[in-house]
């Protein structure tokens, strides 16, 4: 599939893009103001001046600490610094939708209401709410017949990997988009919320849908805040094919083993900035139907981001930051971020869209069956944002893609938005492989680097030569799915990392009043006893002697009700754990 102005991505930076505080109308920003010019109101994202610090969570371990920590912080933060903005939309008779992934709201607002937040003193920025409309083109390139395996399963060896035995059993993929038919055959059983035993579907936690009725303009054929999984547009169903679709003797998806969840964020291609935070936020902590009750630990292990947004559709560098947010976050909490690069190549410097854009994007560019890059993909370095950016990351098949679309149908589509779910698929093999990979969005991401086939291009980009590797054409080349896994097995946490069975750590009572006993096994010498609350902050921290079998008290007196992380940890070991209060 062709992809023609199709992408907004989402960028890193989290904790330092909110700016020197800034008085009245200099903290709105100028395109705001310009599309007051031919309407009374206008979407507008405002951004708060505090940001909750979440760098805590690179001391946590596993996958579903980070998730809980990341939840925990960044909710309890955005709860706290909005109650006063909220008090006041409300009594404005304001309807607004909050944010905490990055700590925001959505709103709509005449120039007046806009005036008069501008001059709080807890608002950082106002911005506006850039739609990015796609235009997606079938690729009509001949279709196989009788048992198949797609041509780029077979070219990233992920057909040698399940041969080992792992097709992506255990792990939970996500994807954003245009939403999915999960009724198609290919999927349904793929489908995380679908009990193939009695036959009973349960979307909660499953499915979010970011399409509101009071952000479109004309009907969408699957409805609005729809409670089960539709796509209008195609292009959803089709990545998510590429993931983990299969149907009797069509295998079309590189980890077909692998659950899925999904959210839509873009009205038959048309996304936004608020749908797209709002879209990472239920991947965070994934909610029920009325996004109520969210639950971290249903996160998934990898996001596909087969979208963007360039400048000329509205996003610059006033609003890249608030989409860095919301990447670091989705990092931090232990999910790999996958991101096309762009359809906007051949040319130098064409990734040039936030999030393909910036060091934490994993950027995808597309090859084709022969190895070359597609004369679509989008190159580096960057310069949008002055940085000069080597990127792609990687490079995956992208032309000529077969997979699942409306209707219960297959298609041939082209574009880095059918490459990148390759790469997604290939993360969930890693996983799945060794699940104590799970939540190291470094390591993972290192690795997909170190076993990519080397690529080189005549194209110089940059200062970079083209026969060098990486370089801003295939990045570190094209992704194999087989040397990533068998590297992957090699994988074993750090000493300081390890919890191995030796080791026994339990806390009581738990929930606790004003101190609590920290009991250990096997724990012997010199060790540190640290408390961390839900901001990150270390808040007792007390080295001990340890011997086999040791209690040790924590005295926390007044301390806050909520939720507290403790961790028992020298050079050797590292036991973590939560109690509440």
């Amino acid at each position: 599939m062709n992809l023609r102005r199709f992408f907004f991505f989402v960028t890193y930076a989290f904790m330092s893009f909110v700016a020197t505080a800034q008085t009245g109308q200099s903290k709105i920003h100028p395109s705001v103001f310009e599309q007051l010019r031919g309407q009374k109101e206008v979407e507008i994202l405002v951004l708060m001046h505090e940001q909750a610090d979440i760098s805590a969570a690179e001391r946590l371990t596993t996958k579903e600490e980070k998730g809980q920590f990341v939840f925990n912080t960044l909710k309890n933060h955005a709860e706290r610094t909005q109650s006063g903005i909220q008090q006041f939309l409300n009594a404005q008779n304001t309807v607004f939708q909050s944010y905490w992934l990055v700590n925001s709201l959505y709103l709509k607002a005449n120039l007046s209401l806009i005036q008069q937040i501008a001059d709080r003193n807890d608002v950082a920025e106002i911005m506006n709410n850039p739609h990015t409309k796609i235009d997606l083109v079938p690729d009509l390139s001949p279709q196989p017949e009788g048992v198949v395996i797609t041509w780029g399963i077979k070219k990233i060896r992920a057909d040698s990997v399940w041969s080992l035995g792992y097709k992506g059993q255990n792990v939970v993929i996500g994807g954003e988009d245009t939403g999915y038919e999960w009724t198609h055959p290919a999927l349904k059983p793929k489908y995380r919320g679908w009990n193939t035993t009695t036959s009973v579907a349960d979307h909660n936690y499953n499915w979010h849908d970011a399409i509101h009725p009071d952000s479109i303009t004309n009907s969408n054929p699957c409805g609005t805040n729809t409670t089960a999984p539709c796509d209008d547009h195609s292009h959803g169903t089709h990545t998510m094919g590429t993931m983990t679709g299969a149907f009797d003797t069509l295998l079309i998806g590189v980890a077909p083993n692998a659950k899925w969840i999904g959210a839509r964020n873009m009205d038959r291609g048309d996304g936004t900035l608020a749908r797209y935070v709002e879209c990472f936020q239920f991947f965070v902590a994934p909610t029920n139907l009325a996004g109520l009750l969210p639950k971290p630990a249903l996160a998934p292990h990898v996001i596909n981001n087969s979208w963007s947004c360039p400048t000329t559709e509205g996003c610059n560098t006033s609003n890249f930051a608030m989409m860095d947010a919301a990447v670091k976050a989705v990092r931090m909490a232990g999910i790999v971020p996958v991101i096309s690069a762009g359809n906007s190549g051949p040319n130098c410097s064409t990734i040039n869209a936030p999030p393909a854009t910036h060091a934490p994007g994993f950027a995808v560019g597309a090859t084709a069956s022969n190895d070359t890059i597609a004369g679509f993909s989008s190159r580096g370095p960057v310069t949008v944002d002055g940085s000069g950016r080597l990127k792609p990351d990687v490079s995956a098949p992208g032309v000529g893609v077969y997979s699942s679309v409306l209707n219960g149908g297959y298609a041939n589509y082209s574009g880095t938005s059918m490459a990148g779910p390759h790469v997604a698929g290939v993360v969930a093999l890693m996983i799945s492989a060794n699940p104590k990979l799970a939540g190291q969005v470094d390591t993972i991401e290192n690795i997909l680097k170190r076993t990519a086939k080397p690529m080189i291009t005549a194209q110089n980009c940059g200062n970079v030569l083209g026969t060098t590797i990486p370089n801003n054409t295939y990045g570190y080349g094209r992704i194999d799915a087989l040397s990533a896994v068998l590297e992957g097995l090699k994988y074993k946490p750090s000493k300081a990392e390890q919890i191995d069975n030796q080791f026994v750590v339990k806390v009581y009572p738990n929930p606790f009043s004003s101190d609590f006993t920290i009991y250990t096994e096997g724990v012997v010498g010199e060790a540190v006893v640290e408390i961390v609350n839900a901001q990150g902050q270390i808040i007792y921290r007390k080295k001990e002697n340890f011997v086999d079998k040791m209690q040790t008290k924590v005295v926390l007196g007044s301390v806050p009700s909520g939720i507290y992380f403790y961790s028992v940890k020298n050079e050797n070991i590292n036991l973590t754990g939560k109690v509440v209060k």
